[in-house]
């Protein structure tokens, strides 16, 4: 009953692990507004000029531009993964700020998944010991009748020599 109820303890963990990592795909829900969508989509991208902001961010004028450019491209009807693309295919993978595929994206979410998985895994080895324990109900110490009759005369005899 502890095995069934611990199983799915953990099955239900990793099923909210699962959860949490969708979550995070998927990232925030769209915007309703024209400029905060556009702002959302601009945030994505690197400004080749100072490198190291956001379009969105950037005071440059390059990205002042890139921000017209995406608002317009969205009053055309344009998807936010349609206007990247087209940035993309202009400038390289490197505007985007999260490169798809990038290595360790998801992996700040492998020590969490590794912490939980070692405590399930030495909390099911901690209860399955004891349940061998208990259902043993023997001291695995204590000698059995034959055992201290043995004990008993080789005691008695003393050491044997093995060179004789």
């Amino acid at each position: 009953m502890r095995g069934i109820r611990t199983a799915a303890l953990v099955l239900l963990a990793v099923a909210a692990l699962i959860a949490i990592a969708l979550v995070v795909r998927s990232g925030p829900l769209p915007q309703t507004s024209l400029q905060a969508r556009t702002l959302a989509i601009a945030a994505t991208l690197r400004c080749p000029v100072c490198q190291g902001l956001s379009v969105a961010d950037s005071p440059s004028p390059l990205a002042g531009q890139m921000r017209g450019t995406i608002e317009s491209d969205l009053r055309a009807g344009m998807s936010p993964d349609q206007i990247r693309a087209r940035f993309v295919k202009s400038y390289g993978d490197w505007i985007l700020l999260s490169p798809p595929g990038e290595p360790g994206r998801y992996l700040r979410l492998a020590p969490l998944f590794a912490l939980f998985l070692g405590t399930a895994l030495a909390t099911l080895a901690i209860r399955s010991w004891r349940s061998q324990q208990a259902s043993d109900g023997s001291d695995r110490g204590a000698l059995s009748d034959e055992d201290r009759r043995t004990l008993a005369v080789a005691l008695a005899t003393g050491p044997r020599d093995e060179d004789e």
